[in-house]
């Protein structure tokens, strides 16, 4: 079933998304060639407190061995949760990863960048501009009243018409008390799948992962961190967002 929130759920969600919005551009700052992923994590588990935040992610999953860290670092090859570390340090032309999540009045919001470390080439700004405009073009197609799948069929049109391939086994979601909602929201287009219709007050985490080769994954040796199966390159982009009576509203940016 999914959840229809309240005006001041909704409310909440909106003031938390552009508090996130705003600490991930202040992370966006401090990323530079030498910097630790560690390093950006302190700092967005700072930023979050400060703004009366929790980190979502912080202690997530399983209590024997919860997720350590305010932020998902992943670099390169690493397509989503990957640990923030000391020994981690961002390189000129990394193709950088920020997953973020924040509890605030109650709610959560969470986004994710893929950023630039330096100067890249041709091929890594393709691949971030395509995993970017695949999120537009997906929300683009979203109103109360049409089908979730819409989303699912654009995003995954648009990736492949650009020479990339969709993620298929790691999923946006919808989100609010919880940090995981349902339904699980793909970024390809399966029959039978998010066939349901839109209404005002529903809110979801929609986020692309795409890679410049294959789409399969592997998980790494922590047990946290996805990388590409053929070791290519990898780029995630995600907001928050609301499905409201006159289109939709992007709860994770500033302006």
């Amino acid at each position: 079933m999914i959840i229809i929130k309240t005006e001041k759920e909704i409310v909440a969600m909106r003031e938390g998304g552009k508090l996130l919005a705003f600490i991930m551009n202040e992370l966006e700052r401090k990323i530079l060639p030498g910097v630790s992923t560690y390093e950006i994590d302190k700092i967005a588990e700072k930023l979050i407190l400060q703004a009366e935040g929790i980190p979502s992610f912080k202690g997530y999953g399983d209590k024997r061995r919860p997720f350590p860290a305010t932020i998902c670092a992943s670099i390169n090859n690493e397509i989503v949760h990957g640990i923030p570390k000391k020994e981690v340090i961002l390189r000129e032309g990394d193709v950088f990863k920020i997953d973020i999540g924040m509890k605030y009045k109650g709610m959560h919001t969470d986004m994710a960048r893929t950023f630039a470390v330096g100067k890249i080439d041709s091929q890594k700004q393709a691949l971030i501009d395509t995993v970017r405009g695949s999120f537009y073009e997906g929300v683009s197609t979203l109103r109360a009243g049409k089908k979730l799948n819409r989303y699912c069929k654009a995003v995954q049109k648009y990736v492949e018409k650009k020479g990339f391939s969709v993620v298929r086994n790691l999923v946006g979601h919808g989100i609010g008390k919880k940090l995981h909602e349902y339904p699980q929201v793909p970024n390809y287009y399966e029959r039978g799948v998010c066939k349901f219709k839109l209404e005002p007050g529903m809110t979801f985490a929609l986020e692309p992962m795409i890679n410049v080769g294959e789409y399969e994954t592997r998980l790494g040796k922590d047990g946290w961190v996805f990388e590409t199966r053929d070791g290519s390159l990898s780029a995630h982009w995600e907001n928050t967002i609301l499905i409201t009576k006159e289109g939709v509203e992007i709860l994770t940016e500033t302006e």
